[in-house]
C-alpha cells in the first residue's frame, strides 16, 4: 500500500509578475499573476492572482495589493506562503495531500539567505524535499537544449522583476549576470515617458497594455496598431484626459532599459572564455520570459551581439517547463547544476 502515499511533484516558476506551477504527469496547472490582496483590518488575504489583478488601483484604503516577490526575491514571507498555499490548494485533489517534492526556479544572483527563505516557504507548505535551479538553466532545460554536453549556450531570461543572463555548459552556469531591469522597468519607462511628454499620469495596467500591444525595439511597426487611445489623469488640472499613443513613442520609452540589457550581455561575453565564445557563435543566444515577446528584440540582440538569436518556443512558460522536466527526472540531477 506504500505506493498510495508516493509524493506529488511540483515545479514552480515563482516570478515577480507571474507564478506558474507544473505538476508532474499533468503539466502546467497554474499560471497566475503574483499578486495578493490583503485586508489590513483582518490581516487576511482576500484575493490572489487574476482576482487581485482586477483590483489594482481600484481598492479602498483598507485593502493593500501586495507582491509576494519583488525583483526576483521573496519580499514578504507570510504573504508568499499564503499566496502559494492558496494556489496549491486549488490544484490539489484532496486536502490530505501534504507530502510532496518541489523544484523552484530562482535568480542566479540571490544570496544564501534568500535561497534559504525559498526553501523555508516550500517546507512550510509541506514539501519534504526542495530543489533550487537557476532560472536561465531551467529555461534551457525547458527548451530541451542539450546543455549537459560540452557545448555553450547563452540564455537571456527577461522576466517581470529581473533579467537573468547566463552562459551554460556541462549542465551548469559558467558565467552570469542578474539585472533588476525587466518587465516592471519597461512598464515604468512607459509611465515616465507619458508623464514627461504628455503631462498625463497612467497606471501600471495601462502601461502593460501599451507594452503588449505597441511594444517593439527594432524593425518596422508592421503588425502593430498605429495609435491607441488611452485614459489618464492630467497632472496640471487633475482631471481625466484622453491621449493617443503611437508605437514610435513606446519604442522610445523602451530604449534605455533595453540598452542596459544589451550592455550587460556584452559585458558577460567579454568575461566568457574563448572556447565558449566559439560555441556561442554556433549555438547562439536563446531568449525566454515575457520580455522575449517584445517585437524585434531577437533581431536587435543578434545585431548588437553578432550572435544568432532565437526565441525559445512559448517563452513565457520555458522556465516552469524546465522545473517540471527536472522534477519528473530527479534521478538525472547529477547532469545539471542543481542544489539538492
Amino acid at each position: 500500500m506504500a505506493f498510495l502515499f508516493s509524493p506529488k511533484k511540483f515545479g514552480i516558476d515563482l516570478g515577480t509578475s507571474n507564478t506558474l506551477i507544473y505538476q508532474a504527469e499533468k503539466g502546467i496547472v497554474v499560471n497566475q499573476p503574483s499578486l495578493a490582496a490583503l485586508n489590513k483590518r483582518t490581516n487576511q488575504i482576500v484575493a490572489i492572482g487574476e482576482e487581485a489583478k482586477k483590483m489594482v488601483d481600484r481598492v479602498p484604503y483598507h485593502i493593500a495589493i501586495l507582491r509576494p516577490l519583488i525583483e526576483g526575491v521573496i519580499s514578504d514571507f507570510e504573504v508568499c506562503y499564503q499566496f502559494l498555499k492558496q494556489l496549491l490548494d486549488k490544484v490539489s485533489e484532496t486536502s490530505f495531500f501534504k507530502r510532496f517534492w518541489m523544484v523552484v526556479a530562482v535568480p542566479c544572483g540571490i544570496t544564501e539567505v534568500e535561497r534559504k527563505t525559498v526553501e523555508d516557504v516550500a517546507r512550510l507548505l509541506g514539501a519534504s524535499r526542495v530543489f533550487l535551479i537557476e532560472e536561465p538553466l531551467s529555461g534551457a532545460v525547458g527548451a530541451r537544449l542539450p546543455i549537459a554536453k560540452a557545448r555553450g549556450y547563452l540564455i537571456i531570461d527577461i522576466g517581470g522583476g529581473t533579467t537573468e543572463i547566463g552562459v551554460i555548459s556541462y549542465g551548469g552556469i559558467v558565467k552570469y549576470k542578474t539585472l533588476k531591469i525587466a518587465g516592471d522597468k519597461f512598464d515604468q519607462a512607459i509611465i515616465d515617458h507619458i508623464f514627461s511628454e504628455h503631462k498625463v499620469l497612467i497606471g501600471k495596467p495601462t502601461a502593460q497594455f501599451l507594452k503588449e500591444n505597441l511594444g517593439s525595439v527594432y524593425g518596422n511597426y508592421e503588425g502593430l496598431e498605429k495609435e491607441v487611445e488611452i485614459k489618464g489623469k492630467d497632472i496640471t488640472s487633475g482631471l481625466p484626459k484622453k491621449i493617443a499613443i503611437s508605437p514610435k513613442e513606446v519604442r522610445k520609452a523602451l530604449e534605455e532599459p533595453i540598452k542596459k540589457i544589451i550592455e550587460a550581455s556584452k559585458e558577460l561575453l567579454e568575461e566568457t572564455p574563448a572556447e565558449l565564445i566559439a560555441d556561442l557563435m554556433e549555438n547562439g543566444v536563446w531568449l525566454c520570459g515575457g520580455g522575449a515577446l517584445l517585437k524585434g528584440l531577437d533581431k536587435l540582440i543578434e545585431k548588437e551581439l553578432k550572435l544568432p538569436t532565437s526565441i525559445i518556443n512559448e517563452p513565457l512558460t520555458a522556465v516552469v517547463r524546465g522545473t517540471g522536466m527536472v522534477v519528473e527526472n530527479l534521478d538525472q540531477l547529477e547532469k545539471i547544476g542543481i542544489k539538492k
